[in-house]
């Protein structure tokens, strides 16, 4: 069994400090490497989904809060509010309600339904400090977070897509999904009381549910403040089940802003707002993924995808021309020198590297490598150009196969 917090640090991922405080990570080199990887993959399926990009304060005037709810009905996991010029001003501890008043800032069409907008944004929640630990549960969070405006027709087509994301994401960064969780409110008074779009917003996701085959749980007491929602729980190590992604319906804050679009009737009529994260946060992402790949992530995730491992000092200069031609491709690589020890040392240290290329000399003198994978495979020496062209093409591809035998 894995601790991200242990190994994470061992690993030089991520840290903190006393001076920085509790919950609130710093991300290392090679921490940050993972983490841009993780962010580029998820911008860039939402642009092929038909996703646009927005940036958002951290920061909102109280009164953002009170419209949306979060006052009323969140307030205790926010920090308090700061006095700015006569106003109080809160670090944000979610980001739809900015995504809601950018979309209220210009009129829209049916013919521009459904639109996507997405954000890998900072959100601050005022998490007590018994609970905080490592990545999975902090105080500053960046989220993967979009929002989906459309007309009541479209929900389900929309929550579908969502799921089939969901899955692709998982598959392509090698992780199973524990369960699907129908999060349904429960007793108490967090809620927003609003019975008939709660019955309506809960047949929706029960339908989609439903229609996409996936096996579920209902769970009373889990839903948002605002509406129910569909989770995807994942499990670490140690048995402990999280969210780690999210689709939900909600009528409340479209009212609550005021949102309209023009329909075919020239009328004006509510769009629905569907919240959905792929990955969920990317401190819990990674969490997860540390433990449970242990450290040997995926190619296209590794902080170093390959280590050249040169025999001699002889072969230095073949092996920097050969850390070029990979940082053109845009492999991170890195050399592992003879000063750093033997060759078997250097070949050990390098154990979490999914690829391992050693120069020898007749390697240096006919442009070749001999590549050794992280599952312990070797292949035989072959032209250097075509390892990287091979490599590069799984790696672009966020693949979890190191070698195609197919193709090989």
């Amino acid at each position: 069994m894995h601790d991200h917090r242990r190994l994470g640090r061992e690993l030089g991922l991520f840290d903190t400090d006393p001076l920085i405080g509790a919950g609130l990570p710093y991300w290392l080199p090679d921490g940050a490497a993972v983490r841009h990887a993780l962010e580029e993959y998820i911008r860039t399926a939402e642009r092929h989904a038909g996703y646009r990009h927005v940036y958002s304060p951290v920061l909102g005037k109280r009164e953002l809060y009170e419209i949306s709810g979060h006052w009323a009905h969140y307030s205790d996991d926010m920090f308090p509010p700061m006095d700015l010029g006569g106003e109080q001003v809160v670090l944000r501890p979610s980001l739809c309600p900015h995504h809601a008043v950018i979309y209220r800032s210009r009129s829209h069409s049916y013919r521009e339904l459904p639109l996507r907008m997405a954000e890998l944004g900072g959100m601050y929640r005022s998490e007590l400090s018994g609970v905080l630990g490592g990545l999975t549960r902090v105080r500053a969070i960046h989220l993967n977070d979009a929002h989906i405006f459309c007309a009541p027709d479209q929900v389900a087509e929309e929550a579908e897509a969502a799921l089939e994301m969901i899955r692709r994401a998982y598959e392509a960064l090698g992780i199973t999904a524990t369960r699907y969780r129908l999060s349904l409110p429960g007793p108490g008074g967090k809620y927003v009381a609003d019975p008939g779009k709660w019955r309506r917003s809960t047949a929706l996701l029960t339908d989609v549910l439903d229609r996409s085959g996936l096996p579920y749980e209902a769970a009373e007491g889990e839903a948002a403040f605002y509406g129910p929602k569909i989770d995807v729980q994942v499990t670490d190590g140690a048995g402990r089940e999280s969210t780690l992604s999210t689709v939900q319906i909600d009528f409340h804050q479209p009212e609550r802003f005021d949102l309209r679009y023009i329909g075919p009737d020239g009328a004006e009529h509510r769009p629905v707002m569907i919240h959905r994260s792929v990955i969920g946060s990317v401190e819990r992402a990674v969490a997860h993924l540390i433990e449970h790949h242990g450290g040997a992530f995926p190619a296209w995730l590794a902080p170093t995808q390959l280590v050249i491992l040169p025999i001699s000092d002889t072969e230095l200069p073949p092996a920097a021309a050969l850390a070029e031609s990979c940082a053109r491709l845009g492999l991170r690589t890195e050399i592992s020198a003879p000063e750093r020890g033997t060759l078997g040392a250097r070949i050990r240290d390098a154990r979490l590297v999914p690829y391992q290329a050693v120069i020898g000399a007749r390697e240096a003198a006919g442009d070749r490598v001999a590549l050794r994978l992280r599952d312990g495979r070797r292949l035989d020496p072959r032209p250097a150009g075509d390892v990287l062209a091979r490599i590069g093409a799984l790696v672009g591809a966020h693949s979890t196969d190191l070698w195609e035998d197919a193709v090989s």
